[in-house]
């Protein structure tokens, strides 16, 4: 998750921040009280429980005061003599679940679980742990926020970067241990192009219905636009090369493999080079307006969610990447347009949104921060990433992307570096990029 992604999503969650931070001011005793009472009882007055507890024990007989006291001990009275900390992780942790109607989809996870231990169906398996995972970047999403604001930018940037694309990663890495290489490779460009192609068009068209003409950095768009550039050249090159310099087949596949594994280590390179340009030396250029937000949740609190979270997101990845080869032959979609189109839904379908809702609030540079930033990090890192780990595990994953692949890969970073050049957006270039998305999904889907 990039600096800009991490502000953008700040953006979007202040009001929820706000009202937690006023509930539990440690300055104000008695609004601290009234929240916390009325949290554990669902809205039911503080002082009304308490009168209603009281009024219980007083009705018992004395000799099962002691049993119907300890029957009264609630939720609420627990909390009322809880440790601050704790209580603010609990409202925190509260507020994330159940800020957003997406999270009833969590209801799919052991749903899908159940699916794949009872053999309900691929398709089934399939489609609740599709499901379940996007409300699974959401929680994770906030999670990593939370604990990334704790550490400032240097250290908060680098958490987000590696937790940001968890989804994405950890579908790919499963693909990619039993061998499904088209999926890896469908997957992970799928990304690129959904966060470059559907998520600005989006922003573009639904923030040009509310502004005429939007502005965003031109400096910080240039660097972004040529980093693509150069990883799209650099994903194109093994397999381009390959039928141009290697004239014996036998002697291709290991080539393509070599050269694959150098252009993986020069890209991770680039992306910390990256890194330090938008978090230590032009960091200004990728400044957001939280910059004065504080965390909600303790460390302790943050690392325990985020492991839980990241470790559920890996069962449902499995099960998920288990039964993409029998959807594929039962419904006849094929593995490419489920890994293109299909997964990256999933993993990026959150930050869409956040993407679209602060640019129908006129903050541009927050929202390309989200699609181009992390069109950024699944080209320079989770690709290369997914070479460096299938070399080092004996999965011999390649950048031999087909020509197809590679084509439309550069055509759509060179038509977004198109509509970006003079750093101006409006609904009509939206249209426009939304409709190369769609005519890239036709293309996949009769393929």
């Amino acid at each position: 998750m990039s600096a800009q992604r991490k502000n953008a999503i700040s953006v979007v969650k202040a009001d929820a921040r706000s009202r937690l931070e006023a509930a539990i001011d440690e300055n104000d005793e008695q609004a601290y009280d009234e929240a916390l009472l009325g949290a554990a009882n669902g809205g039911v007055e503080g002082n009304g429980f308490a009168r209603q507890s009281a009024g219980a024990g007083a009705r018992t007989t004395s000799g099962r005061n002691s049993i119907t006291g300890d029957r009264t001990l609630s939720r609420g009275s627990i909390l009322s003599v809880a440790p601050k900390w704790f209580v603010r992780d609990y409202m925190a942790l509260k507020e994330i679940v159940f800020s957003s109607y997406i999270n009833l989809m969590l209801l799919c996870a052991p749903l899908g679980w159940a699916s794949a231990y009872f053999k309900w169906g691929a398709v089934a398996t399939f489609s609740l742990n599709f499901l379940a995972l996007i409300p699974l970047a959401l929680i994770l999403g906030d999670i990593t926020e939370d604990l990334a604001v704790r550490f400032g930018d240097v250290v908060g940037g680098l958490i987000n970067a590696t937790f940001g694309n968890v989804v994405e990663v950890m579908v790919s890495l499963f693909a990619l241990f039993k061998n499904l290489f088209t999926v890896v490779a469908a997957s992970l460009l799928g990304s690129i192009l959904s966060n470059l192609l559907l998520v600005m068009g989006c922003s573009f068209l639904l923030g040009g219905m509310y502004h005429s003409v939007q502005t965003f950095n031109a400096m910080s768009n240039r660097a972004c636009s040529s980093l693509l550039m150069l990883a799209c050249i650099g994903i194109s090159i093994p397999s381009a090369a390959s039928m141009l310099l290697v004239t014996d087949p036998a002697l291709r596949a290991d080539w393509i493999l070599d050269v694959s594994r150098g252009t993986a280590v020069i890209m991770l390179i680039c992306y910390a080079c990256y890194l330090t340009f938008q978090l230590k030396t032009h960091s200004e250029l990728f400044k957001g307006d939280d910059d004065d937000a504080v965390p909600m949740m303790t460390v302790g609190t943050s690392i325990g969610a985020l492991t839980v979270i990241t470790a559920i997101v890996a069962v449902c990845s499995e099960f998920l990447t288990d039964s993409i080869e029998e959807v594929s032959a039962h419904t006849g979609i094929s593995e490419t347009f489920i890994g293109l189109i299909l997964l990256p839904i999933a993993g990026n379908a959150c930050e869409h949104l956040t993407a679209c809702i602060v640019a129908m609030r006129n903050k541009m540079d927050l929202s390309m921060g989200v699609a181009v930033g992390s069109s950024i990090q699944i080209a320079l890192f989770a690709i290369p990433f997914a070479v460096v780990v299938g070399w080092a595990t004996g999965h011999d994953f390649s950048l031999d992307f087909s020509p197809f692949s590679a084509m439309v890969l550069a055509v759509c970073v060179i038509h977004a570096n198109f509509v970006t050049a003079d750093a101006t957006s409006h609904w009509l270039l939206g249209v426009q990029l939304i409709a190369l998305y769609c005519v890239i999904a036709v293309a996949y889907f009769y393929r």
